[in-house]
């Protein structure tokens, strides 16, 4: 499936939710990613996540689709992050 995963998390914990996506998707603009997933491997990020952030507090929010083919997107301005290596 394609995920688009968009976090707002407070400053000190911005760092572990960057590293933990950076993982299994790419960093597409500041606080979003995007890519490819198995079921398993959204599973194991949404795991990992949650052993991260404050539920009281910060928030992260994902888009599936079946394809990146079924998104449309389009940038103004800089356009930002891009399609590089997943750690």
């Amino acid at each position: 499936m394609f995920v688009i995963l968009v976090y707002d998390t407070a400053v000190e914990r911005n760092p572990k939710v960057l590293k933990t996506c950076r993982k299994y998707l790419h960093w597409t603009q500041r606080s979003v990613f995007q890519g490819e997933l198995s079921a398993a491997q959204y599973r194991a990020l949404m795991a990992a996540l949650g052993t991260v952030i404050d539920p009281e507090y910060d928030s992260i929010v994902t888009y599936t689709a079946r394809s990146p083919e079924m998104v449309e997107s389009a940038t103004l301005g800089v356009a930002l992050g891009g399609p590089g290596d997943i750690l």
